[in-house]
């Protein structure tokens, strides 16, 4: 796994973190220091916790805010019930590239690995394509 240095709030961030209670605005930077997001010298979360996946992607790129908003249009794509949510999904597990950033845990449930989170911007913009979401 990667080491990241950089990452951006996805999505404001409210929850307890390790040294007390978080409330990280939309956009902001945080580091990485010894496998914790860090916020003003505070410790937020551990890099690879729950909290990380849903508040945070990776920014040493420079393309964090970009790749947030993928991650997050990717997602709500997938779960909105429509017509086409089966096919979205079976093309999302026929996808040699979605099966890179899928969890192996699960047989017939899809979770999203870490990978997925801090994922090329040209991978991403593939899977936007692959479950029918306008790419800018």
């Amino acid at each position: 796994m990667v080491e990241h240095e950089r990452f951006i709030a996805r999505r404001r961030a409210r929850f307890d973190g390790i040294d007390g209670k978080v409330n990280i605005p939309y956009g902001t930077a945080l580091t990485c220091q010894d496998g914790f997001l860090m916020h003003k010298n505070q410790r937020v979360c551990a890099v690879g916790s729950q909290n990380a996946l849903d508040y945070f992607v990776q920014d040493d790129d420079g393309a964090g805010d970009l790749r947030g908003k993928l991650v997050d249009s990717i997602q709500r794509c997938l779960e909105r019930r429509d017509a086409a949510y089966q096919t979205r999904w079976d093309k999302v597990w026929s996808s040699a590239l979605c099966q890179r950033y899928r969890r192996p845990e699960s047989d017939d449930h899809w979770l999203w690995a870490r990978a997925f989170y801090d994922a090329p911007v040209i991978d991403l913009r593939a899977i936007a394509t692959l479950v029918q979401l306008p790419v800018k």
